[in-house]
């Protein structure tokens, strides 16, 4: 890249830590300079870390849930052109769902689906009018089968699956490339925060690097991908939710997910 020529621009979403921040780092590493957004303080120092890997950091703090969330970071763009959008930002509810409290479901939902499609339906607007650009969704295995102790998660998810193949196929012919990482359990803050540290699934000493899982959903975004599952044994368990009945999936589920079902 010479002096004169910009460096790219990708916004990335739920970048504050796990998934998403090492997202941020892939960009960065590769010259990109970054329009980072979270709902958590934390955003902050991870803009420093990542201007320290050379690159341009500008930070938006908010609930991405909320339509004027999605607008503050709308507004951040300032009409730069936008060469990758990746899409991270969610956060899961572990319970039965009529223990839960429904304000913490519908904020599920409201960041998963909701914020996340609002935000493509503005930003994936001006990357179809410049012709080019890369988008990626952080879809989940999860949403391949049904979600005993995390219904609504798993809804989402499923939602977000589906979806990206949609877009993917109305932008075809655009410049425009939408891919889809659909990880397994990873190794981040997701379980604390979803309330299921004390499921068989929380308490799983095997979870993936987060830093491994971006790497593989990034490189699928750069090769213009459909979806990537990422890791072996996510693969495994992704082909067999295709073949296996839905009853017998969902008391799967039931098993690693079960609240107080973890080890003692």
């Amino acid at each position: 890249m010479s002096p004169t020529t910009p460096r790219p621009f990708a916004i990335v979403t739920g970048a504050s830590s796990g998934i998403g921040y090492e997202l941020a780092k892939l960009c960065a590493e590769d010259g990109y300079d970054l329009l980072i957004a979270a709902d958590q303080p934390s955003i902050v120092e991870a803009a420093q870390g990542l201007r320290a890997l050379g690159a341009g950091v500008e930070t938006v703090q908010a609930d991405l849930a909320t339509l004027e969330g999605v607008d503050t970071l709308v507004a951040a763009v300032a009409g730069r052109q936008i060469d990758a959008l990746l899409a991270n930002a969610g956060h899961g509810l572990g319970g039965a769902f009529l223990d839960q409290d429904f304000a913490e479901a519908r904020h599920v939902l409201d960041t998963n689906v909701t914020g996340t499609i609002y935000l493509l339906h503005k930003l994936a607007r001006t990357m179809r009018d410049q012709g080019r650009g890369r988008i990626l969704l952080t879809g989940s295995i999860a949403g391949l089968m049904p979600g005993t102790y995390a219904a609504v998660y798993n809804g989402t998810k499923a939602f977000i699956d589906s979806f990206s193949f949609a877009l993917r196929h109305e932008l075809e012919e655009s410049g425009v490339t939408v891919t889809c990482l659909m990880p397994g359990p990873t190794d981040t803050e997701f379980f604390d925060r979803a309330g299921m540290t004390d499921t068989k699934v929380g308490q799983d000493q095997k979870k993936d690097d987060p830093a491994a899982v971006a790497r593989t959903g990034y490189e699928a975004m750069k090769k213009g991908e459909g979806d990537v599952v990422a890791g072996l044994k996510n693969k495994l368990q992704a082909a067999m939710a295709a073949v296996t009945p839905q009853g017998v999936l969902a008391d799967m589920h039931a098993d690693m997910a079960r609240p107080g079902g973890g080890k003692a």
